[in-house]
This record gives structure tokens, C-alpha cells and sequence, in this order.
């Protein structure tokens, strides 16, 4: 593909050359007719004779000859290296000698992704799905969250102040209901996270997917307590929900509501300094809000959740 400023494009290369090289124009006739200079036209044409329409293509910049690069079998060491290792290049800089910068060159020369888009236990690529429309599956999930102390915690009153007024506060449950397509969050600030609660979550998760068109066939949990008793099943079999659980030990099947609760504490609950919780839970209705309907959302392209479900970010006012 030619650069933004290429006067000719491949087609335009070869209508310069046959004019050249067929039809008999001389050099300077041709280049002016073009507006390119001497030399280019008598570039393209002499590639024309050369190797006909194909050499109109562009050619790698890449040079034949690369006395200075990385041997080959530093090239395996480094590779191996982070195979064995999962380090990242600095460290592999520091291992063999190398500049980190050499090492990323390296890394990307042969195909080996950033350690951020690796699985920690495997080091593999993280292979990352979705669904394809909204309702189809489900995300739900629990955060357990510390109640701010009236007077304010830690964060407005230090650390010995806010350890004494921390006394006998409890904790916040935060239930999560995410959808897996549009990234449509609902979420409620609970006592407990009990069997009986967590299934009264999903009768009111699924009326409030309802009332903005989406119907929920699947629902994702982890292998909590409450999500493994008949209370959950029932209530999934009544919803018509086929229930679904993920792997022991692998959270990152419900990595999209863990990502959620990741951003609902930094955007949120630890935004700014709250003087009590209820103060940061009369916070919370316009942060969802602003989360569903006009925060775009870099997992979806930039576009916001409420955007995936249909003619819902147009209703909403």
C-alpha cells in the first residue's frame, strides 16, 4: 500500500510505465503527465520491462544485508527466556545483555504478545470472547465492600481516627447482574450475600433486564456457596435461566463483572472522600447511570453499554 503522500498508486504506476515502455513516450513527456520527476518515471518503467504489472507494487524497505542484527541464537535465548519465565523485556534485558528495547523487538519479531494480554498461570494468550446479543449470557457476582463510618474513614480522618470510628460498621454486598454483549450493569447494595438473598437479586435483575428489552437465557456465577443450593437452581428454573458455573480456580471466566467491580471502586466507591456511607451510596444511582448510558466503554469499542441494546440509549433521557 503506497504512503499518504505517494503522488502514483499502483494503477497510476502503470499507465506511466506502459505509456513508456508500449506506447514510446519519452521519459520527461511521461514524468511531466504524471507530475512526478525524471527519475521515478524512469524507475517505473524500467521495472515495467523488468518484471511487468507485479512490479508496480511496493517493495519492503527492509535491507537485504543486517550485519548488526541479534544473532539467532541470542534471538532463541530471549524467547526461551520468557517462555520459561514470563518476564518482561527489561528483565530479559537484564539476563542477557541486551537493551530492553532490543528485547521488545525481539519478542514482537516472533509473535509473543505483551505479559498483560497473558493468562499469569499459563502465560498463553488470554482468549477473550462474546456474546452475540444482549440477554444471551449474564455475569453475576459479589463484592464485599467496608461501610464508611459516620464522621468519615481513613481516607478524611487517618488512619488511627478512622480505625476507631470503623468499629461495628460492617460490610456493603454489592450484587452484580452484567450483561456479557452490551456490558449493561445493574447492581444492588445488599445485607448479606445468603442463598435466599442472592436469588432475590436475580428475580429483580431479571424484571430490570426485562423493562429494557432484554430477555436473560444464561447466568454466570462462580462456585459460591449460595450459587451451589437449590434456592439458586429454583429460582433459575422459574426465571427460565439455565444456570452456569465456572471452573474452580478460575475467576477469569467472569472476568467481565470482576472488571466492573474493578472500575465501580476506582470511578465510585474510592473516587473521592466520602463523610459516611450513605453519602457514597447517594453517589451511586448517577454513577450507574452515567456508567449504562454515556461512559463509553473501551471493551466495546468506545461506545457506551446502553448503545448495544436496542433503541435503549434512545429512550433514555
Amino acid at each position: 500500500m503506497p504512503h499518504r503522500n505517494a503522488p502514483l498508486t499502483p494503477t497510476g504506476r502503470l499507465r506511466l510505465a506502459r505509456c513508456v515502455v508500449a506506447d514510446g513516450w519519452p521519459l520527461r513527456r511521461a514524468a511531466e503527465r504524471f507530475q512526478v520527476s525524471h527519475t521515478t518515471a524512469a524507475r517505473w518503467a524500467g521495472r515495467y520491462r523488468k518484471h511487468g504489472p507485479a512490479g508496480m507494487q511496493d517493495r519492503s524497505s527492509r535491507p537485504h544485508h543486517q550485519p548488526h542484527r541479534t544473532p539467532d541464537a541470542l534471538e532463541e535465548r530471549v524467547v526461551r527466556l520468557r517462555r520459561e519465565h514470563r518476564i518482561g523485556p527489561v528483565r530479559l534485558a537484564a539476563r542477557t545483555g541486551i537493551a530492553a528495547s532490543t528485547a521488545h523487538r525481539i519478542l514482537v519479531r516472533h509473535g509473543l504478545p505483551a505479559l498483560a494480554a497473558c493468562d499469569r498461570a499459563t502465560g498463553e494468550p488470554v482468549r477473550r470472547y462474546e456474546r452475540s446479543r444482549p440477554g444471551e449470557l449474564v455475569h453475576v457476582d459479589v463484592k464485599k465492600l467496608g461501610r464508611i463510618p459516620d464522621g468519615g474513614g481513613h481516607r478524611t480522618q487517618g488512619r488511627a481516627e478512622g480505625r476507631r470510628n470503623r468499629t461495628g460498621t460492617g460490610y456493603a454486598f454489592l450484587h452484580t447482574a452484567l450483561d456479557d454483549h452490551s456490558r449493561l450493569a445493574y447492581t444492588e447494595d445488599l445485607p448479606d450475600e445468603t442463598a435466599p438473598t442472592c436469588a432475590a437479586f436475580l428475580t429483580r435483575a431479571t424484571s430490570w433486564f426485562a423493562e429494557r428489552g432484554v430477555a436473560i437465557e444464561r447466568v454466570l456465577t462462580d462456585n459460591a456457596w449460595a450459587y451451589t443450593k437449590n434456592t439458586w437452581r429454583d429460582t433459575c428454573r422459574d426465571l427460565g435461566i439455565s444456570p452456569r458455573w465456572t471452573r474452580p480456580w478460575r475467576p477469569q471466566t467472569n472476568g467481565k463483572v470482576e472488571r466492573f467491580h474493578r472500575t465501580l471502586l476506582d470511578e465510585w466507591a474510592y473516587h473521592r472522600p466520602y463523610t459516611s456511607d450513605s453519602e457514597r451510596q447517594a453517589a451511586f444511582p448517577d454513577w450507574l447511570d452515567w456508567y449504562n448510558y454515556h461512559r463509553p466503554h473501551t471493551g466495546i469499542g468506545g461506545h457506551t453499554p446502553a448503545s448495544r441494546v436496542t433503541n435503549l440509549s434512545g429512550q433514555h433521557t
